[in-house]
């Protein structure tokens, strides 16, 4: 089990995990990324000094560098996106993708017209893992700009994860908008059919279908937070899925995102026993949070978030779907934050 409470203590030689704090941001996030960076090394990294990486499809400025390496307490470093990693690929008809955007717009659908949005998706999806920075680690944390950590994280989730033998951790999960991955699930069991010898026997496929594998109930992990072992990302498993993902189309067709992406592949090609849920993390993005519900953890990580506004067991989260496929007990007073 991960540690409940910890005890805050300044540590001095501490051996760090192969591992980095990863942030995908723009040039004028800088004020946003102040914010979250001062916030987590507040909560964490000031006792651990973890590397943090900064990417970007464009170089950052000079001013960009000087002002964030000011605020984190380990190595900063930053990397510039390969164009081939954020552009469309040959096999792309770009005006069919334009109509489709269009389609989206009009109909709506958060983040549906904006291009830029689809090549972070496909970038967060396939290529993070293999920038030339990224490919120096072996875990890392995904922290965006103006998000919130509203807990003492007394422990290191790195070194967590790698005694525990885990691959992916996470805080939040959420339902995804259908209308953004109509054949999603169609182009993944097509993938299930042709490599079935990619599926863990000890699976967690229930958590992300209800009738055994016909549909997707579009569940998924929140992937703004995670903490993974890009070792998973880089298998034959995950490149085999992501490579047929790709050649659907799906990315700038539709308008795919990389949590349903890592969810699927996470939920049908690891272990379940190899994913985690950070309950002891209280974490905030958006109008969506995990508030610790339970007092030990609340009280003895000096928490500060609303317990009545914990995202994990409302309806349109799965948090409940999450714990019923592992089999687990959900905490005593769960059903009081079901919204």
């Amino acid at each position: 089990m991960d540690p409940v409470v910890g005890q805050q203590v300044l540590i001095e030689n501490y051996r760090r995990e192969n591992a980095t704090i990863m942030t995908l941001c723009r040039e004028d996030d800088l004020s946003d990324i102040l914010g979250t960076i001062r916030n987590l090394e507040d909560r964490f990294n000031k006792d651990y000094h973890y590397d943090w990486v900064f990417l970007n499809n464009e170089e950052y400025s000079a001013e960009f560098k000087a002002k964030v390496s000011k605020f984190t307490s380990g190595r900063t470093r930053f990397g510039l996106i390969p164009k081939e990693h954020w552009s469309y690929p040959a096999f792309i008809d770009q005006e069919k993708a334009r109509a489709e955007r269009q389609l989206m717009e009009d109909d709506g659908v958060i983040y549906g017209g904006m291009e830029s949005y689809r090549h972070m998706c496909r970038f967060n999806s396939g290529f993070f893992y293999k920038h030339p920075i990224m490919m120096e680690y072996k875990y890392y944390w995904r922290v965006e700009p103006h998000v919130e950590f509203t807990c003492d994280i007394n422990f290191d989730p790195f070194r967590y994860m790698v005694e525990n033998k885990k691959t992916y951790g996470f805080t939040i999960t959420i339902h995804e908008f259908e209308r953004t991955i109509q054949t999603l699930w169609k182009t993944t069991k097509k993938f299930l059919a042709d490599h079935p010898e990619h599926v863990h026997k000890n699976n967690l496929a229930k958590f992300i279908t209800n009738d055994n594998g016909d549909t997707y109930n579009l569940c998924h992990f929140w992937s703004n937070f995670e903490i993974a072992d890009m070792d998973f990302w880089r298998s034959k498993a995950y490149e085999d899925y992501f490579h047929d993902l790709d050649k659907s189309g799906g990315f700038f067709y539709e308008r795919w995102g990389d949590a349903p992406v890592h969810s699927i592949a996470a939920a049908l090609f690891l272990d379940r026993d190899q994913l985690h849920y950070f309950k002891n993390i209280g974490y905030q993005h958006g109008v969506y949070q995990m508030c610790p519900i339970e007092d030990e953890i609340y009280d003895g990580n000096r928490c500060y978030c609303d317990k009545d506004n914990d995202f994990t067991f409302d309806g349109y989260a799965c948090g409940k779907e999450f714990f019923d496929a592992m089999g687990w007990t959900k905490p005593a007073n769960w059903e009081q934050y079901a919204n």
